[in-house]
């Protein structure tokens, strides 16, 4: 009940904030053209909570359902309006300045998201270096010549600072046949080795794609923290303080390399190469099998660590001055905008798998996921949502903002605003399509949890 009531919290949260900033733009820009604003809401629905400010006695409210907001100016659609504020009027505005109101909201979301990396980017961004492990054999990574120490330092030109930037470039590459990795070697050199993607799937995509790569972070071999007792590996004399080398022979270099070669093995027997006190030993188990998410999987029974000498020697902080760290946040915003439209587009035509699409149950365990990573973490997550909450907007659907651009586009290059039957015609087909994509986004959301 606790965990729940901190997702819905961290939710309650980040809607909060992407909703005040998006309406924020609207409000800004209105004032600045001169509109009148009457209400500045967050949330729909019956008005909870209200104060009046200011020279026009703009209302400010909280209303009950609080799945978005919005801000309403004087308008002669929606009622009289006295003479005297007909100039203030919003339908009264030139089609230019309606634009700049309508587009500041999900602009707003966007820069937020730029405001938000920038900050992440100015007090140092915590992460690993992209220093990889020897690939698996028959795997991509292995037939572009990946080794051991291998630090990868760019992707098709593209600098590589962190495992998790490099993780980005290669799925903002997605669908390319191949990319070209810069790597610094053990020895002080620097050589170029192509990677072929073209043998992933989309399954593939969704999944852990580096590993199916053979792209294996190099995190030394895993230490055990704790064998659970009563659990396989306790049984078969494993304990604390072990140093996993390999499992049937193939060397593990991170506790996820455990796990997954574990997890692989339900009911079947392997065997662990172990270091302990100076010594080797080899140690055979045989993971139970369970059942999650309607698979079989193995469980060993051991919590695994990284070497702290280890992980203090791959841990990295990328810091960036005040201007450096805007231009830095700006990029990032570009390309995951550009990430996300490129995203939905394949959604689109088929090639990529609607599952893509969350909804607020999802996102709300995201949100609780990422509140308890921290404040940076947190941050990060608000970004991202504001990013897609600033493109989803944007799109040329009726009730969207997107919507309404392109009804004014059409005002402009025919000269005079479209008749009431075209734009009744067009809200009633963003609203059927809105409501398909509401209610995928909650099955996807059920299926998830089911």
């Amino acid at each position: 009940m606790i965990d729940i009531l901190w997702k819905i919290g961290s939710f309650a949260v980040v809607l909060g904030v992407l909703v005040v900033f998006h309406e924020l733009g609207h409000y800004i820009v209105a004032r600045l053209c001169g509109v009148r604003i009457l209400r500045f809401s967050v949330g729909f629905g019956r008005v909870l909570w209200s104060r009046r400010l200011g020279a026009d006695r703009t209302e400010w409210a909280l209303s009950m359902v609080p799945l978005g907001g919005y801000v309403k100016m004087l308008d002669e659609r929606e009622g009289s309006v006295a003479a005297a504020d007909l100039p203030r009027a919003f339908n009264r505005q030139g089609v230019w300045k309606r634009v700049a109101i309508v587009a500041a909201g999900p602009l707003a979301n966007l820069l937020l998201a730029v405001l938000v990396f920038a900050g992440s980017y100015m007090a140092g961004v915590p992460g690993q270096k992209a220093l990889m492990a020897a690939a698996p054999p028959a795997s991509a990574a292995a037939d572009a010549g990946i080794r051991t120490g291998d630090l990868v330092i760019g992707v098709d030109g593209e600098s590589v600072r962190s495992l998790q930037d490099l993780r980005w470039r290669i799925a903002k590459a997605q669908g390319a046949d191949h990319v070209t990795l810069r790597v610094a070697r053990a020895d002080g050199s620097q050589a170029d080795a192509t990677l072929a993607m073209n043998g992933l799937d989309e399954a593939a995509w969704e999944g852990n794609f580096m590993a199916l790569l053979g792209l294996r972070a190099d995190l030394g071999a895993p230490l055990v923290d704790e064998a659970v007792a009563g659990k396989p590996a306790a049984r078969a004399g494993v304990a604390a303080g072990d140093r996993i080398v390999a499992i049937d022979g193939t060397p593990v270099r991170s506790p996820a390399e455990a796990a997954a070669i574990t997890n692989a093995h339900p009911g079947t027997p392997i065997t662990l190469h172990v270091a302990r006190a100076g010594g080797e030993v080899d140690i055979p188990l045989t993971p139970e099998a369970n059942e999650v998410d309607g698979k079989r999987v193995g469980i060993a029974g051991l919590r695994l660590k990284v070497d702290p000498a280890v992980l203090q020697r791959v841990t990295i902080s990328v810091r960036y001055g005040v201007g450096s760290a805007i231009v830095e946040g700006a990029r990032r915003t570009g390309e995951l905008t550009a990430f996300t439209l490129k995203m939905l587009g394949r959604i689109v035509i088929g090639s990529a798998s609607v599952r893509n699409i969350s909804g607020p149950i999802t996102l709300a365990d995201y949100a609780g996921q990422s509140a308890r990573g921290g404040l940076q973490s947190f941050a990060s997550f608000i970004a991202l949502v504001s990013i897609s909450l600033g493109v989803l907007n944007l799109l040329p659907v009726p009730l969207l903002d997107g919507g309404h651009l392109l009804y004014y586009f059409a005002e402009f290059i025919k000269g005079a605003p479209i008749s009431d039957r075209a734009f009744e015609v067009g809200q009633r087909i963003g609203m059927a399509i809105l409501a398909l994509l509401m209610s995928l986004a909650l099955f996807n959301d059920v299926s998830r949890l089911f």
